[in-house]
């Protein structure tokens, strides 16, 4: 049986999420490892405890903020309020 869901995630990129009891919210990715991502909204889930969740329960909306993923890979400390603005503004014509 094929993949169904990408293996590949972006740091940076807006996924949604399909499973629990966060279904439908937007997060942004800040880490990929295996088959886990590590994710936050900047409201739920702010930046000093990102959420841990597996790949398969997550969906990809195709939109990677630049600005957030220059400041992850650089090691730089990302805001909630950054999260928040960008997931906003990147799922405002979805």
């Amino acid at each position: 049986m094929e993949n169904a869901h990408p293996t590949d995630f972006k740091v940076g990129e807006i996924v949604i999420s399909k499973a629990g009891r966060d279904s439908g919210r937007y997060f942004v990715v800040m880490w990929d490892k295996n088959e886990y991502l590590g994710l936050c909204d900047g409201d739920l889930r702010k930046t000093d405890k990102v959420k841990r969740k597996k790949k398969k329960h997550v969906k990809t909306t195709g939109k990677v903020c630049e600005y957030l993923n220059g400041k992850i890979e650089s090691g730089a400390k990302v805001t909630n309020s950054e999260l928040r603005r960008s997931i906003s503004e990147l799922t405002a014509d979805i």
